[in-house]
């Protein structure tokens, strides 16, 4: 590997310090409904998007609700020092992609046969901690 690209590994590592993912994959929801819960919850507080998750009636939600849950495992995991209550953590990024599709055929009339597309997803969530410095132009910005 050569100098500038271990330069710029080692600056990625340096960002992601303070983040944490978790990733569902094939989720057997339709991505379209998936992102309606998801995109409820992107950039929100920790706390405020569980609770979001949690008293939202779509059924999509709750899984939704447990990868943040295993994102926030993973912070923890890493900053073990660091308590959640001051770390101000948030939902940096959240996106869904298109995962695999289960193809099926339905009966029509005159002996055709149309075609189902049984759609799956993949969920992605991305924790980061506002540093002190953050919060304060934050506080400042509002």
């Amino acid at each position: 590997m050569g100098a500038r690209k271990r330069i710029a590994a080692e600056e990625r590592k340096k960002q992601n310090e303070n983040t944490a993912r978790a990733v569902l994959a094939n989720c057997p929801t339709s991505p379209r409904k998936m992102r309606l819960v998801v995109d409820m919850i992107r950039g929100e507080e920790v706390n405020r998007a569980l609770d979001i998750l949690r008293y939202s009636p779509k059924e999509a939600s709750r899984k939704v609700e447990k990868v943040l849950l295993s994102a926030i495992a993973n912070w923890q995991k890493k900053n073990e020092d660091i308590r959640i209550e001051q770390s101000n953590l948030f939902v940096k990024e959240v996106f869904v992609d298109g995962g695999r599709m289960l193809k099926r055929l339905r009966p029509a009339p005159q002996g055709r046969g149309h075609r189902i597309r049984k759609r799956s997803n993949h969920v992605t969530i991305i924790l980061d901690s506002l540093n002190k410095n953050q919060v304060q132009t934050e506080s400042q910005t509002k």
